[in-house]
């Protein structure tokens, strides 16, 4: 067998640039990982506060920490950020937003609308 010169020899993945709409893809199953595994720890954090008063009292005492609240900002982002990516690739099915320039301005919403909704509510907690 011949040697193929045209084959990468090193591929150095943080080299290689996507084009945002790849991002965004990324990003999606990024924060849906982080999502589902987030569940327990919230659902954990639901029970507990159900329990009784003295747990509730703990439980907020908890989540007003500035570290609670990045992570929960962390977590909106996280949410916001899924939700209209996914919003993204419903709409890319029904061949909407399919041609290169409007792919990118959609993929482009996306991130923006994500980071509005963190500044919002951010702002609000």
């Amino acid at each position: 067998m011949g040697k193929n010169n045209t084959r990468p020899v090193f591929l150095n993945l943080f080299q290689i640039r996507l084009p945002i709409g790849g991002v965004v893809s990324i990003l999606h199953r990024i924060t849906g990982v982080f999502l589902v595994l987030a569940l327990p720890v919230l659902l954990y954090g639901l029970q507990q506060s159900l329990s009784g008063p003295a747990e509730y009292a703990a439980v907020t005492a908890k989540l007003s920490s500035p570290w609670a609240r990045a992570l929960l900002l962390l977590l909106l982002w996280a949410f916001a950020q899924h939700f209209f990516s996914g919003i993204r690739h419903l709409l890319l099915d029904l061949d909407i937003g399919m041609e290169k320039n409007s792919a990118r301005r959609l993929a482009w919403l996306t991130l923006m609308a994500s980071g509005l909704v963190v500044l919002l509510l951010g702002l609000a907690i």
